[in-house]
């Protein structure tokens, strides 16, 4: 099974549409794109041999979308050893042909059957062990691990060379191929979940088949779980998933076991588990039994037990994973002010909360999610509604412009936590991730007027009273801070700003500089330098940030007509 998410590299626009159909299949594969000539993509590269290089070396899973030469060639300079090679594929532009070149070893056919199958075409496998045996030995399905791969490729040449085998175990995908089965056969393949010694003529496959339940915070988890596995005996690769009763989901125990054993971890809910509890089982039996849909095995540690199924077990369909809110910034504008945390975030995030045109801006980064609209001013059923999406499992992110904790959404998703304090928005991991905010970007756009102390008012009443915004303001031009203003007008509030002047006025020249920036990062941006007398309502909206200097910002007067405005670093007296 492929781990690492591919990588899709495209040098025209023409391959993109056939690009993202196999992204359909292949969740968070990222898209690479020629500068220049391509548009839409996750990542834009101008240097086709380095990017392709870097990534392979990487052991990022690539498909190409051009012809094979160009990767053979662009690749054979550092071709050395094939056991470490990633998958290589060639897709043709119009999706006509999928041909894996290389990473035999690492999953290159099935990845191909893949692309193939959403593409509705056959896949161009000329892999002899895979076309005569009908299955890849050295790589097996998902739910399926290989103990002794270094044994595999004699094993597999005698298979080829006429000997047959007997397998020990039930393996579906190994007895429905066109393997020499033979009861008697000098070679072996076994299956099972329990340790054993691997030979050269026995390859070992251990099946995902155990389920490993906790219930409660342990001491030492790792060493604890490790102890119950190595007394049963139990093949630590064979183990599908740490399984928990929601109310556990927060427990760092839980994914510390988790990550320690490679797999994932997934949560019960109360209704889940409500039979099984009343017949008698803890928690944990419980959970490993809802798991597995069979009788526990052990269960040395009141705390935590183990189950086996008859078959592997797929933990991605069993319960739900802990849920995800990620409350995230894209800038002020366009996607080129996007970091790439937030990217990597609206990559993985299966829902997307927020304003309709915040969500716009996102772009191609929303394609396949759940898109949840609601009105710019529904700020708490907004945050709500993102808070019960991540308590079912989801990855939900909550998109606002700028940076998610500047009169955003980050505040509004705690206050709803603090106020309403489900129980079921406990397992809930929230995270913020910052963003370029509105003022940054403005001062950028004019030069540095937020070189000293600065700071930042919004002039909105409908959170709190004009008479605090105004003693806020006061204080601001008394300590001489540079002010930026937020939310300076709105179409039923359009007074304030004059009476914000006003106040400036008291402590400031009139000729002091203030920068208007509107539509930053967006079609019809402007950004200009006025005095602040000049500054009026007619001069500003919701899209427009002011910044209104100290007594000490400057001007800087250009020869082409344009103007900087900064702020010393240094006061003089």
């Amino acid at each position: 099974m492929i781990n690492v998410a591919p990588a899709i590299v495209v040098l025209g626009q023409n391959s993109v549409t056939v690009a993202r159909k196999i992204i359909t299949v292949l969740p968070g594969a990222t898209l690479y794109g020629l500068a220049g000539r391509t548009s839409g993509v996750d990542v834009s590269f101008t240097n086709f041999g380095e990017t392709l290089r870097e990534l392979f070396v990487q052991g990022t899973p690539l498909i190409g979308i051009c012809a094979a030469g160009i990767l053979i060639r662009t690749l054979a300079p550092i071709l050395s050893d094939k056991r470490q090679e990633p998958p290589l594929l060639a897709v043709a532009e119009d999706g006509s042909a999928v041909v894996p070149l290389l990473g035999g070893l690492a999953g290159v056919n099935d990845l191909a059957r893949r692309i193939a199958e959403v593409l509705d075409v056959k896949p161009a496998i000329t892999t002899t062990g895979d076309l005569r045996l009908g299955t890849t030995l050295l790589f097996p399905p998902p739910g399926y691990h290989l103990a002794n791969p270094d044994d595999a490729k004699k094993f597999i040449s005698d298979l080829l060379a006429g000997a047959q085998v007997k397998l020990e175990g039930i393996a579906p995908w190994l007895s429905n191929s066109k393997l020499p089965i033979d009861p008697k056969g000098d070679l072996t393949i076994q299956v099972t979940e329990h340790l054993v010694t691997p030979t050269a003529n026995c390859l070992v496959y251990h099946p995902a088949t155990i389920a490993i339940a906790i219930s409660e915070i342990i001491d030492d988890p790792v060493a604890l779980v490790q102890q119950l596995v190595a007394a049963a005996k139990l093949e630590k690769a064979s183990v599908a998933g740490i399984f928990a009763p929601i109310t556990a989901a927060a427990d760092p125990a839980i994914h510390a076991v988790a990550s320690a054993l490679g797999v994932p971890a997934r949560f019960f809910t109360p209704n889940q588990l409500e039979t099984l509890l009343s017949q008698g089982y803890s928690p944990a039996q419980a959970a490993a039994i809802a798991a597995t849909g069979t009788s526990v095995l052990s269960s040395l540690s009141p705390h935590v037990a183990i189950a086996i199924a008859s078959q592997p077990i797929d933990p991605n369909t069993i319960g739900q994973p802990r849920g995800r809110l990620a409350i995230i910034g894209t800038g002020p504008g366009g996607s080129q002010w996007m970091s790439p945390e937030v990217k990597e975030i609206l990559k993985s995030a299966t829902d997307l909360v927020g304003y309709k045109t915040y969500l716009d801006l996102v772009g191609s980064l929303a394609d396949g999610k759940q898109r949840h609209e609601s009105d710019n001013r529904e700020e708490e059923s907004r945050a709500k509604m993102a808070l019960d999406l991540a308590a079912s499992g989801r990855y939900v992110a909550v998109v606002s412009s700028g940076d998610p904790g500047i009169y955003a959404m980050a505040t509004a998703v705690f206050e709803v936590c603090d106020r309403y304090a489900k129980p079921e928005w406990e397992s809930i991991d929230i995270h913020v991730a910052p963003g370029i905010s509105a003022m940054q970007a403005a001062a950028a756009a004019i030069g540095a007027p937020l070189g000293h102390d600065f700071c930042v008012i919004s002039l909105s009443d409908i959170l709190k009273p004009w008479s605090a915004i105004a003693q806020r303001i006061t204080a601001a031009a008394e300590a001489d801070f540079v002010i930026a203003f937020y939310n300076p007008v709105s179409k039923e509030r359009t007074w304030q700003l004059a009476e914000a002047r006003n106040i400036l006025l008291q402590h400031r020249t009139p000729d002091t500089p203030v920068v208007l920036a509107r539509n930053l990062g967006r079609p019809g941006q402007t950004v200009k330098a006025i005095a602040l007398d000049e500054l009026a309502p007619a001069t500003a909206d919701m899209r427009t940030i002011i910044l209104v200097g100290s007594t000490k910002t400057r001007t800087i007067k250009r020869r082409d007509g344009s103007i900087w405005v900064y702020t010393p670093r240094r006061y003089t007296e």
